[in-house]
């Protein structure tokens, strides 16, 4: 856990001061109490740290009031909590090296060969189908959304909002986004837009195919067709392969860097470009606001900021995400 993360920094002070109320933690980390409560909640979910009984206080008002208090996990438990998950991460990209190429093989032979997928190559039949797959879907759809982006700005403004109406009935959207999408003039709005919309986005810099899942009941795989110009779109229902891809999508997920609404096509001025240049290279609070000439709790401050709006919980996924939008 990095040390000089928002995680890092709430997680290291509580080794050494048991039972802190979380305003007492922002106080005491340079963080802002809404900041803290987030990260207390991701810690707790990952058993890195527990809430305790509450801890008597005084509110606003002045009158008495009781906050919960907040305890680390010993850190060999979280340190061996944090190996394994990695050995099992590792386990899971070994397997979907495995499926991948099982939907290669499959994928060049004939569709009649196995029950579960049907192959699709007219281009009409593959935009229709992505919208049934949207239109049936009761819980989420899952994306990975890659180029060649073939789509017209007609045919985004439509996607936009079949995808707008089928939120709006509870069906939630994660996507993996090409690293590139950023520079599209065309995808790099509309997944902008979405995000705005309360789409769940990460990005990476090479996904290996383009994929939608609905549900647990359909994905469609897109690949370009080998003889000809175009697409091919596999069609793949419930099904070992089905699983398989399933799987795929949810190793990478874990991989790819979050986006968030407000670091999509924006810029910064050149105080956070020097702050996000010197993170990038490995420089501590102390070591930044020392080279800048700037107070340690005025970069800690800024810095929060940035992995805020670059919807990063680590530097080094601030780092990738301001390389991608040409911050550095």
């Amino acid at each position: 856990m990095d040390p000089d993360s928002d995680r890092g920094r709430v997680y290291h002070y509580l080794v050494g001061h048991p039972r802190e109320p979380a305003s007492r933690l922002a106080a005491r980390c340079g963080l802002s109490e809404t900041v803290v409560r987030a990260v207390l909640k991701e810690l707790a979910a990952e058993e890195f740290v527990v809430a305790t009984d509450p801890e008597p206080g005084v509110s606003a008002a002045g009158e008495d009031s009781w906050e919960d208090a907040w305890e680390a996990l010993p850190p060999a438990q979280v340190v061996e909590a944090l190996l394994q998950r990695d050995a099992a991460l590792r386990s899971a990209l070994r397997r979907t090296g495995t499926e991948l190429e099982q939907l290669y093989r499959f994928a060049r032979k004939d569709a009649g060969h196995y029950g579960a997928l049907e192959v699709v190559e007219d281009a009409a039949r593959v935009l229709a189908i992505s919208r049934q797959l949207q239109q049936a879907a009761r819980h989420q759809i899952r994306v990975i959304d890659m180029p060649p982006y073939s789509g017209t700005a007609g045919h985004y403004l439509e996607q936009e909002v079949l995808q707008r109406e089928r939120m709006a009935a509870g069906v939630a959207y994660r996507t993996i986004y090409h690293g590139s999408a950023f520079d599209d003039p065309v995808a790099g709005p509309n997944m902008a837009r979405m995000i705005a919309a309360g789409e769940q986005a990460r990005t990476l810099d090479d996904p290996p195919l383009k994929l939608a899942i609905s549900d647990d009941e359909l994905a469609v795989v897109t690949l370009a067709a080998d003889a000809r110009p175009g697409v091919v779109s596999l069609l793949i229902r419930p099904s070992s392969l089905f699983r398989a891809l399933s799987n795929v999508f949810e190793s990478l997920w874990r991989l790819a860097v979050p986006v968030s609404a407000d670091g999509t096509g924006t810029q910064i001025d050149e105080r956070d470009r020097q702050i996000l240049t010197l993170m990038a290279s490995g420089a501590t609070d102390d070591a930044i606001a020392r080279r800048l000439g700037l107070g340690r709790r005025t970069v800690v401050r800024r810095v929060s900021a940035l992995l805020a709006r670059l919807g990063a919980t680590t530097r080094f996924q601030a780092g990738v995400q301001a390389a991608r939008r040409g911050w550095l």
